[in-house]
């Protein structure tokens, strides 16, 4: 026969949705954190610049 500790008996919700323990990406980690400021997309910059074995 095992016994039970009052833990065992508490509910656990596991979906609880509240604020998460650490975020996806901190401030700094963006080109604001580093000084730097983009606007839009730079994809016409990267199809300039691209290899042209890349063709």
């Amino acid at each position: 026969m095992s016994v039970q500790h009052p833990d065992d008996m508490r509910p656990v919700d596991l979906f609880d949705e509240g604020l998460p323990v650490l975020p996806d990406q901190t401030s700094d980690d963006t080109d604001l954190g580093w000084g730097e400021w983009r606007s839009g997309s730079d994809d016409s910059h990267l199809l300039e610049e691209r290899p042209p074995h890349w063709g």
